[in-house]
């Protein structure tokens, strides 16, 4: 499994119900170089959450999930896993 992936499975348990942005997923990984690594993690989460493993949201709405985000955005758990 991915690095970003299990990263931001663990931020969600931890997180419980408590959205994050992605940036926080990486300035833990890779505190000295974390925006290099924000393509990646934001496409990671875009896979996850067209896989229903997330929710992504943007000002407390659900993005579009064909859809590139535009703007910060921010990552929950799914209160119900589909």
């Amino acid at each position: 499994m991915d690095v970003l992936r299990v990263a931001i499975l663990d931020f969600c348990r931890r997180r419980k119900l408590k959205s994050f942005c992605p940036s926080e997923v990486v300035r833990q990984i890779y505190p000295e170089d974390w925006m290099l690594f924000m393509p990646e993690i934001r496409d990671e989460m875009m896979k996850m959450y067209r896989e229903g493993l997330i929710q992504v949201t943007q000002k407390g709405i659900p993005i579009d999930p064909n859809l590139p985000p535009r703007g910060p955005v921010r990552i929950s758990r799914l209160t119900k896993p589909k």
